[in-house]
């Protein structure tokens, strides 16, 4: 082997390697092969290859941008995308073509038990004319459904659990896992079904030959059903190869079966009295006449003899249900699955032209009987026999009755081979997924090939359960429905992605139309209700069910399904929409942004917002961090908080900042946080407790935050708890970014997702496992504070965290209490808006407002107006009380607030010192805090919850100092204290 070293590594300067060297270094598909293989190139970056873009090829993954950029933070690699695990069983190394996958199957599941023992009865039923229209029905639906079943196989590469994968992947988990069930439910009867149709075939043989195993009927019935379904378990469970070798047995023995019953029809009975009084007169234009019109007989009419038939031409997914197992699944549904359809129907048609030409609707046994009597009625009462009382007429016609059974059984057999395959991988691919509880126990496949025995365990107790009714035509009309649900499914997603257009959406078969999907999605469902109401409603109903479990339960399965891309198109759309229309005070929400650190910190900031917003306005969380952060650590606390939100309920976004002070960090967030109309117009901090001891900075950062909000126009809230916010004891809020271990330690614990998950009744994870459901509750008795793996990356230790009972504040229900509103300025209203929120939620609802409002010298008028603005704006209060702040404060709140500075002035950080000057410039708005405070001790101490209108600081006039002491002392040692400013804006208005 010759190389061109001269080239090599000369960056993209045309560098040129021997075409043999080449083919050895591109057949390094990962890791170092990879990286060799660019180097040989010259290239410090990899090139396009597919296995970059397989999502099972963890190490043959692209570099990321920070390896690239030359982060050093970089160097183990960025968290990886949670990307779709394969869904196949492991060792699953079978692959088929498009014949023995797609086409035999399709074939062998549609030949099957209506071939041969019903279709006939069909015929008699509904004539030639209503026959046809019925096959034209049916296989309008199948073409259709395999139109978009075709698309969806070609967007993309397909897994195994056929329906299931490729609803779920389109759809989304919700609509797949229902779907999926109640096909694999309804294969599972099929399966039956056919059985069933063998046993009875079987006893009409036996009967022939005056012999039986019992009774000659249902128990027969049930003995040889149950023993062959067994036989054909064990044949599915030995493995594919020994079921596509029975398949091409079975298929074999169906196609001389046909060419049996053709031969056998255009030859006719000969000189056989027998079979000519039995009703088999041969092929005449005169008896195909007869036969042309429908003739009805008792509680029997078009859709019901419809719901019979329809089962036989329900194969079209024998394809994609073993889709696992194709070489090209893309390639091979869309053309096995179109070719049996030509070639099915095509039999039908011929077999109902033959049955009709060849056979009378009824006859006595005697030919005699048939001579001068029309053809469409018998000469006696005793009838037995002809199309519509004989399911044997098939073997009659044929030219020799043993090929004929021989065909029945191979149809009836491996229509239920098929559907005892399928059924077990479609369980197997829910259970690998997590979407319902129990079914992960089925997840486990054996042997070289991943067999899913478990799921043949399952399939054999579905199926001999409807083996033991041993009653054909009741179980065909129960799935015909099932089946038109599941087709009406498919159908549904093709249109639903053509119409949404999600850019994932780019199917290599073009031979579909939205519209073609939409009409055949109607008229499934509409076939489904013309059928038999009740039974659609139940199936409806159960997929509904169904449907609402995993909703329930959340798995955490994202695979880019359409209704995603729709949510997002209907989201940006109204977002855009909403940005056209002007704002109204009807329509006010109060939108917060509430700058709450790490969400853990601080829960009742959190809670309280959540409850102000809950479900029906904007809630955003910001997350101020100092400390310059590298990608994978911001990600990491991202992931975290969002984390956190969601197992506590709260429907919030969570933002971080880093790298910035306080205030310019919350500058960033006021000014860039949202868009268009969806933007935050509160700001909501937590009331800085020590602010005396901060620093001049932090002191100073704190204090432009409140000038930031308003001017940014935005309102302004700040909270104060008796005992502070943070409920975290030992560790700083520094000390939560700058202490995180290495990218290696990926075992986090927060407080809240092991218990949210004990609370669910089927947790994602759960596989209905009583043992550790024990064990789970025992360790919930013992240990104080359960824990979770939240993060894939690292997390800081566990802080400790107190146990005050004020962090549960605004998530727990309150006994009877007041909410004091003290509405001092005209901020817009906003000051009595929250509260009003505030009591309109389940957990505060037995509190009262009491609502307190300043006068200044007409006390009775004012109240007298007051009083008529609350019930015009329709706010119910429990009291309303007036009072003034003209008098002096006392001496004693006097020296309270010099001690206050004093302690200020004493501290050894760096705190600007309050001027003499200043004192005295506002001293009257010092004395009028001060005031208010002595007011708030005498009518509020025993409050669940305080309000008041917030005094706002006007730039260049009031020093951070000044303004934090008064703060200071109209919320120290009161009861939870929330300090409202409105942006001036009206949000109450009386008018309608």
């Amino acid at each position: 082997m010759v190389r061109n070293d001269a080239n090599v590594g000369k960056g993209h300067d045309n560098p040129a390697v021997n075409i043999a060297d080449e083919a050895v270094v591109l057949e390094m598909n990962n890791g170092n092969g990879r990286m060799h293989r660019d180097s040989l190139l010259g290239l410090s970056e990899p090139l396009p290859r597919l296995d970059h873009y397989r999502t099972s090829q963890r190490n043959a993954k692209r570099p990321s941008i920070g390896v690239l950029h030359g982060d050093r933070d970089s160097r183990n690699g960025e968290p990886e995308d949670q990307h779709e695990e394969e869904t196949k069983a492991p060792g699953h190394a079978i692959r088929l073509g498009w014949v023995q996958g797609v086409l035999i199957p399709c074939l062998l599941n549609i030949w099957g038990v209506m071939l041969f023992l019903r279709l006939s009865w069909v015929v008699g039923e509904a004539g030639i004319l209503e026959t046809l229209v019925i096959i034209a029905l049916s296989y309008l639906v199948c073409v259709m459904t395999t139109l978009s079943l075709s698309a969806l196989c070609t967007n993309g590469q397909i897994k195994s659990g056929g329906l299931y994968y490729i609803i779920s992947r389109s759809l989304g988990a919700e609509f797949g896992a229902s779907v999926g069930i109640v096909f694999a439910f309804a294969n599972s009867v099929n399966a039956a079904m056919n059985t069933i149709g063998f046993c009875s075939s079987l006893n009409d043989l036996l009967r022939s030959l005056n012999t039986k195993i019992i009774d000659g009927g249902v128990n027969d019935i049930r003995i040889v059903g149950s023993a062959f379904l067994l036989l054909m378990i064990i044949i599915c469970a030995v493995g594919m190869d020994w079921e596509v070798k029975a398949q091409n047995f079975l298929l074999v023995l169906i196609v001389v079966a046909i060419f049996n019953f053709i031969i056998g029809a255009i030859v006719g009975p000969g000189s056989s009295s027998e079979d000519v009084g039995k009703g088999f007169l041969g092929i005449s234009t005169a008896l195909l006449a007869a036969n042309m019109r429908s003739s009805y007989t008792t509680q029997q009419n078009f859709f019901s003899v419809f719901a019979i038939f329809f089962p036989s031409v329900t194969g079209i997914q024998s394809g994609a249900n073993i889709c696992g197992d194709l070489r090209d699944p893309a390639k091979a549904i869309p053309k096995g699955t179109l070719w049996a359809c030509l070639i099915s129907a095509i039999s039908y048609v011929v077999f109902s032209l033959m049955a009709a030409g060849a056979a009378v609707r009824q006859a006595s046994g005697n030919a005699s009987d048939l001579v001068g009597v029309a053809f469409n009625s018998c000469a006696t009462s005793d009838c037995k026999y002809g199309l519509l009382n004989d399911y044997t007429v098939m073997q009659l016609i044929s030219l020799t009755s043993a090929i004929t059974y021989a065909g029945c059984w191979a149809a009836t057999l491996s229509t239920a081979l098929t559907n005892i395959l399928s059924v077990p991988r479609l369980i197997q691919a829910l259970g690998i997924d997590r979407i319902y509880p129990g079914l992960i126990f089925f997840s486990k496949g054996y042997g070289k090939h991943g067999e899913p025995y478990r799921g043949y365990g399952l399939v054999f107790l579905v199926s001999l359960i409807f083996i033991l009714i041993a009653d054909l035509d009741a179980i065909a009309s129960l799935i015909t429905n099932l089946y038109l649900a599941s087709y009406a499914f498919i159908n549904f997603c093709t249109f639903h992605a053509a119409v949404i257009k999600p850019l994932g959406w780019r199917p290599t078969f073009r031979y579909y139309h939205p519209y073609v999907s939409l009409l055949a999605t109607i008229l499934c469902v509409a076939i489904m209700f013309l059928i038999s109401v009740v039974s659609s409603f139940i199936a409806m109903a159960f997929i509904f069910v169904l449907y609402l479990v995993v909703v329930y339960r959340k798995p955490e399965a994202n695979w880019g399904s359409s209704v995603q891309a729709q949510a997002y198109k209907t989201a940006l759309n109204a977002t855009l929409n909403l940005e056209g229309t002007s704002d109204h005070v009807k329509n006010y929400q109060p939108q917060i942004l509430a700058i709450a650190g790490d969400p853990m910190q601080r829960p009742a900031l959190i809670d309280l917002a959540h409850l102000i917003t809950k479900h029906s306005a904007l809630m955003m969380i910001g997350n101020i961090i100092p400390h310059r952060l590298s990608y994978k650590r911001r990600r990491a606390l991202s992931d975290m908080g969002k984390n956190y939100l969601k197992d506590s309920n709260i429907r919030a976004f969570y933002k971080i900042v880093d790298g910035v002070d306080f205030d310019e960090g919350a500058r960033c967030l006021i000014q860039s946080t949202g868009f268009g109309r969806l933007a935050p117009n509160i700001l909501m901090l937590g009331y800085k407790t020590n602010w005396r001891n901060a620093g001049h900075s932090q002191l100073n950062a704190y204090y432009n935050t409140l000038h930031t909000a308003f001017d940014n126009r935005l309102a302004l809230l700040i909270l104060r708890m008796g005992k502070g916010l943070d409920i975290f004891k030992g560790l700083s809020s520094s000390d939560l970014y700058t202490t995180i271990p290495s990218p290696q330690e990926t075992t986090v614990t927060v407080t809240a997702k092991r218990m949210a998950a004990r609370r669910s009744l089927m947790p994602v994870n759960s596989n209905l496992d009583l043992h550790e459901l024990m064990q789970s509750n025992r360790s919930s008795q013992t240990s104080p504070a359960p824990t979770f793996h939240a993060s894939p990356a690292f997390d800081y230790p566990p802080p400790q965290v107190t146990a005050e009972p004020e962090a549960n504040l605004f998530k727990q229900k309150q006994p009877k209490g007041t909410i004091d509103v003290w509405w001092l300025y005209d901020d817009g209203g906003l000051t009595m808006l929250l509260p009003y929120i505030i009591t309109t939620r389940s957990k505060w609802e037995k509190c009262k407002i009491r609502v307190f409002a300043l006068s200044s010298v007409n006390v009775q008028e004012e109240e007298k107006n007051l009083k008529m603005l609350l019930d015009k704006l329709r706010i119910s209060y429990l009291s309303l009380t007036m009072v003034k702040v003209t008098d002096k404060p006392k001496d004693a709140t006097i020296e309270e607030h010099r001690e206050v500075l004093r302690t200020v002035t004493d501290s050894d950080d760096d705190l600007p010192v309050l001027s003499e000057s200043e004192k005295q410039q506002l001293e009257i708005k010092t004395n009028r805090q001060l005031r208010l405070r002595e007011l708030l001790l005498e009518h509020s101490k025993s409050a669940s919850l305080i309000v008041m209108s917030m005094p706002v600081p006007r730039q260049d006039t009031v020093s951070a100092v000044l303004y934090m002491s008064w703060l200071e002392m109209l919320t120290k040692d009161m009861p939870p204290f929330l300090l409202v400013r409105g942006n001036q804006t009206e949000v109450l208005t009386f008018y309608s």
